[in-house]
């Protein structure tokens, strides 16, 4: 049983049990949190129990080494990370209204996509303006980049979403189109007009079968009782493009990969496969840092003008390309045999 004193140290280290207790709400384990806290695992559980005792309430669910939060625990997780958050950030806020973006850092989660084909322009301006920022990169999967914003490992991702979950919020900012690429002496690049029917008797050139290239295509042909044929299996944009140059198959793309200055012909095939987003993925409620907030600006204000439609949480696209920032492999019913 605690005692008086023992009681009124933990009601004197709020902070530091709120803390704790965000911390391991985020990342779904004492553990976890205790480890990016630089603490015990009993010290954070302490913390935990001290509010649990104080507020009379069980504020996670224990489930083995996974705990998930109660509805008193998201109540409080709800009313307590803005409070951490912009106490942790005081510091740089201060600076930053004192008229400076000296020092800091700045941690953006982002696929391969993101990172060689979106961020680079924006990257170098923000670089060239708060050179005293560190700004590190985490070329991640869709499923680490989700879990590292959740964890706060990150400041935000860069990235396209298909579904939207309830504690994420997702903001498009760009759209782009998918594309068949083939070589330019190709019998398609020389037609005016091109069909999935046209399309179907070519080999094709796609991402590794586990992502979701794979469900998009043999949804959009199942979708016509076309039957097609995937020749080869490349990882990334670049390699697929090198290969389809050396008329070794085509393939379907987005127009992220493309900057025109490739030895290819590109084919819009919009009737066919959808438009694909994107933008910037959040935690919902996460209080960005002075360095985080310029960042994002640079990323609106090349937008600015442009209203792309906004995803809520539930909110599904069926369709994706290679790399999403959802994580998620199926993308819809395929299997890994090559032919069809």
């Amino acid at each position: 049983m605690a005692t008086a004193s023992s009681s009124q140290y933990y009601k004197q280290n709020r902070l530091q049990q709120l803390r704790g207790f965000c911390y391991a709400a985020q990342a779904g384990s004492i553990s976890k949190a205790a480890e990016k806290l630089f603490l015990s695992q009993p010290s954070v559980s302490l913390q935990i129990q001290a509010l649990e005792r104080e507020f009379k309430t069980t504020l996670f669910e224990r489930r083995g080494p996974k705990i998930n939060l109660t509805p008193d625990g998201k109540t409080l997780y709800e009313m307590a990370a803005p409070l951490v958050e912009e106490i942790d950030t005081l510091g740089d806020v201060f600076a930053a209204r004192r008229g400076g973006l000296e020092t800091g850092r700045l941690d953006i989660a982002a696929g391969e996509s993101t990172t060689l084909y979106l961020l680079p322009h924006f990257v170098q301006q923000f670089a060239e303006k708060y050179p005293g920022i560190e700004l590190k990169l985490h070329n991640v999967t869709g499923r680490d980049g989700l879990a590292m914003v959740r964890a706060d490992e990150a400041d935000f991702a860069v990235g396209s979403m298909l579904e939207v979950r309830e504690d994420i919020e997702y903001q498009p900012m760009f759209t782009y189109d998918p594309m068949l690429i083939v070589p330019p002496d190709h019998p398609l690049a020389r037609r005016k007009r091109i069909t999935l029917k046209d399309v179907a008797p070519h080999p094709l050139i796609l991402p590794p079968s586990h992502l979701t290239t794979w469900g998009v295509v043999d949804y959009a042909f199942a979708k016509h009782k076309l039957k097609y044929e995937v020749k080869m299996e490349a990882g990334g944009w670049e390699v697929i493009k090198k290969y389809v140059s050396l008329g070794l198959g085509i393939s379907i793309v987005t127009s992220i990969c493309l900057s025109g200055e490739e030895d290819l012909v590109a084919i819009p095939l919009s009737r066919y496969f959808p438009k694909r987003t994107y933008g910037l993925v959040i935690r919902k409620g996460k209080f960005l840092s002075p360095a985080a907030e310029r960042f994002v600006k640079l990323m609106r204000e090349s937008v600015k003008g442009k209203r792309p439609v906004a995803m809520t949480p539930g909110t599904n696209q069926l369709f994706g390309f290679y790399g999403p920032i959802d994580g998620r492999a199926d993308g819809g019913p395929h299997g890994r045999s090559a032919k069809r």
